[in-house]
């Protein structure tokens, strides 16, 4: 598939979408940031998307007699700026099935580890309490699981002596801002493809100057 509209769902600071951001007007994401998603109206990303003149679409969940009635006003904004590819940058909701079924393999997470290993909340700390000696990045497709759609990309980060984890946290932050900028660049180029759990990343085709 081919994506070059986008939409960043994100309920925090926001330093993913920043890059995704930053990517765009450097010419090097190959997407437009259609629209950010953010479940939470005090989050630093709301002011970070204004600011990126990137239309803005918040909500209270509190404020819904059901997730099913929020996402439905969700679908409604992606489908007015036809969105190709729903990109979650610290997204702290679970999607309802319904949805996740509507854009099947259209939707894409980052996770900081190497996925299967330390799947949910804390991973950083958990990678640290385990006592592993290599920990990363995974970016990956959303199924109905926690953190267990196929994966599409993996970056490896050492964990040092003496890591503590927002020592880790960093060096697992820059590692993942570079890293999501590049997979959705392979969306916008149409070079992913997912069959079942196995994800290709076709070669970049070179253009030939005549």
């Amino acid at each position: 598939m081919k994506a070059n509209r986008i939409a960043v769902f994100a309920s925090g600071r926001g330093s993913n979408f920043q890059a995704l951001v930053e990517a765009q007007r450097k010419g090097l994401l190959g997407a437009e940031i259609r629209l950010l998603v953010c479940d939470k109206p005090e989050a630093p990303v709301v002011e970070l998307a204004k600011a990126a003149d990137v239309d803005v679409f918040v909500f209270q969940p509190k404020a819904y007699a059901s997730k099913e009635a929020y996402e439905r006003e969700i679908v409604t904004e992606l489908d007015r700026r036809d969105v190709d590819l729903l990109v979650l940058a610290g997204y702290m909701r679970l999607l309802s099935p319904s949805f996740v079924e509507t854009y099947s393999g259209r939707i894409v997470n980052i996770h900081p580890s190497l996925l299967p290993a330390f799947p949910g909340k804390d991973a950083i700390g958990q990678a640290i309490e385990y006592g592993v000696k290599m920990t990363g990045v995974t970016v990956h497709f959303v199924d109905g699981g926690m953190d267990t759609g196929p994966v599409i990309a993996q970056r490896a980060v050492e964990v040092r002596e003496g890591d503590d984890a927002a020592a880790l946290a960093e060096r697992i932050h820059e590692v993942e801002q570079k890293l999501y900028y590049e997979v959705v660049s392979w969306f916008a180029e149409g070079r992913v493809s997912l069959n079942g759990r196995h994800v290709t990343i076709a070669d970049k085709v070179q253009e030939v100057e005549h």
